[in-house]
């Protein structure tokens, strides 16, 4: 059941998102010199490597780790980044990994190929079973504010507690929280 709320969900999704995804692509285009979407090396479910699309929001010489560990994040976030990324809107070229099952509407975000001490963890806790999601149970009760090992006791949480009716709730309390920009540290 959750595979076909997945492939409903994305394909509505970009069916109807379509004329909002090429403009924040030429948006994207107009304010930093290079491609519009920026392909992320990402563990996936069983901790398999795949190629996850965002909006770029960063300058092309931006090195590829995790937004927290650079010394100086806002020298290299753009302005339409800053934007993009308080709106959560950098996350929704993703709707093609969930159509193509690499990823979910909802499950744990999936890690950088660089964090390790998060893919240790969540294997610890056999969170890395689970189909990376486009948001998840983590993202709405903290996301950024939160440090990695409340972030996998969530995770661990939603695999105990996930269904349908679950996941619903989750995506009704993220698209409410996207328009807010709440916990959105960079």
């Amino acid at each position: 059941m959750k595979r076909s709320l997945d492939i409903v969900g994305s394909a509505a999704g970009l069916a109807v998102l379509w004329p909002l995804l090429l403009a924040l692509a030429l948006l994207v285009r107009l304010d930093s010199p290079g491609p519009a979407l920026h392909w992320s090396s990402r563990f996936g479910r069983n901790n398999q490597l795949f190629l996850m699309p965002k909006f770029r929001t960063m300058r092309l010489e931006a090195p590829d780790v995790a937004t927290e560990a650079l010394p100086d994040p806002d020298h290299w976030i753009t302005p339409t980044g800053r934007w993009l990324r308080r709106t959560s809107l950098d996350e929704l070229p993703q709707l093609w990994s969930i159509l193509t099952g690499r990823m979910s509407l909802v499950g744990p975000r999936p890690a950088l190929h660089s964090q390790d001490d998060l893919i240790a963890l969540r294997t610890r806790a056999g969170v890395h079973v689970l189909r990376p999601g486009l948001t998840g149970w983590a993202q709405i009760n903290g996301r950024d504010a939160i440090d990695l090992s409340r972030k996998v006791e969530l995770d661990a949480d939603y695999l105990a507690r996930r269904s349908l009716g679950f996941d619903i709730m989750v995506l009704l309390v993220t698209l409410r929280r996207a328009f807010t920009g709440r916990d959105v540290v960079h």
